[in-house]
């Protein structure tokens, strides 16, 4: 099964990037292409992809998992970036971590074109990343139609703050 070969690439480092932290590690996965393109698959085939405009994928693993997935879904891939990272007309709102606080932008003009978005990144722990995206979006007057992860921490709950479809690989 995919998700039980997904856990096993898991590598967990304690009190990173501090004390207390529990960092789950996904980049293992991607060291094995075999792995990761059946990810990608089986990522790419859920409703919320064919019933988006676009994928905006967070910085920074979710480039990786978006760009793949907005390949395989034939879809426009849009950026949220750490601060400093894009030119132009930007939208940026801040949010917070367990660990810290910072910022997300995107390019004002990206988001012209396109209504509905799915959101895509490695990993739901409290939510503040995706928090902030979906209030860059929903302030902008779009919609979200689901997040896509591969990871969900479930003792958080994160996913019960969001009004629209959470989709994780595996739950830790």
């Amino acid at each position: 099964m995919l998700s039980d070969e997904l856990k096993k690439e898991i590598k967990t480092y304690p009190n990173f990037p501090k004390e207390g932290i529990f960092f789950k590690d996904m980049l293992p996965i991607f060291a094995k292409p075999k792995l990761y393109s059946r990810l990608i698959e089986q990522m790419a085939s859920d409703p919320i992809f064919n019933q988006c405009d676009a994928i905006i994928a967070i910085d920074a693993r979710g480039f990786l998992l978006g760009s793949s997935i907005a390949i395989k879904a034939v879809k426009p891939l849009i950026l949220a970036r750490k601060p400093g990272k894009l030119p132009g007309d930007l939208i940026s709102q801040s949010y917070n971590l367990e660990y810290g606080s910072n910022c997300l932008s995107i390019q004002k003009d990206s988001l012209d074109a396109f209504k509905k978005f799915a959101i895509v990144d490695d990993l739901l722990a409290t939510g503040g990343t995706v928090s902030c995206v979906s209030k860059i979006l929903e302030t902008n007057g779009r919609k979200i139609s689901g997040l896509s992860v591969v990871i969900e921490l479930s003792e958080l709950n994160a996913k019960a703050n969001f009004d629209f479809p959470v989709r994780a690989q595996i739950q830790l």
